[in-house]
């Protein structure tokens, strides 16, 4: 399942995931591209997670994996979601916003999100931040760019440390590349989400290299 970012703001859409779709559809994997309310769109939280879970709630019946995977926001709503839903059988993250509360920038953003600053609202950062959430309890590999412009490498680097999580850094590659189908950046989402839903990916030599996190 696709999960389009974009700070959760409705001037961004899930066309953001339909060539990702498209790809993972083309290397022989079911590929769901979902959309969900957004700040000033009917969404805000609980809102926007609850659509997310619900369209989970919503896929074909079926034994096979069930691989979430999301890009920045979107990346924040993948890993959330693993954790909260249980036909979810693991997350990937493409520079994805995993702890509202470390940086003051995320925090500023999640807080249009949330409905108010963590001294305000205490109880949905708890329920939104998959930081708060660990442990996930499934497979979760985390890409992300280590010149993001966007979303903070340490987002990554940081829920690897404290979870164990699969982290893949990928040198000098910025925010949009991991959604840019055709790029090596690209390529590293993509495998992992194949991995992690028993599809072999159709390479002979893996993007990146891979770093588990440890902690």
């Amino acid at each position: 399942m696709v999960i389009h970012g974009g700070f959760w703001h409705q001037r961004y859409g899930l066309e953001l995931g339909r060539p990702l779709a498209d790809d993972l559809v083309a290397h022989g994997v079911a590929a769901f591209n979902v959309e969900y309310r957004r700040v000033d769109g009917g969404g805000g939280w609980p809102e926007t997670g609850d659509d997310v879970l619900a369209a989970l709630s919503a896929l074909p019946g079926g034994p096979g994996p069930v691989v979430t995977l999301g890009h920045s926001a979107g990346g924040h709503l993948a890993v959330w979601a693993a954790a909260r839903h249980p036909r979810v059988t693991a997350a990937v993250s493409q520079a994805g916003v995993l702890d509202l509360l470390s940086h003051p920038a995320v925090t500023r953003r999640a807080a249009e999100l949330l409905g108010g600053t963590p001294d305000e609202v205490p109880d949905r950062y708890a329920d939104a931040s998959p930081t708060a959430l660990l442990p996930i309890g499934k497979p979760v590999v985390l890409v992300h760019g280590d010149a993001d412009e966007d979303v903070p490498f340490e987002q990554s680097a940081a829920f690897a440390r404290a979870s164990g999580a699969e982290l893949v850094a990928l040198p000098g590659v910025g925010h949009m590349d991991v959604i840019t189908v055709g790029t090596p950046a690209w390529e590293a989402c993509r495998d992992a989400a194949l991995r992690l839903a028993g599809a072999r990916p159709r390479r002979s030599r893996p993007t990146a290299p891979r770093h588990r996190g440890g902690g």
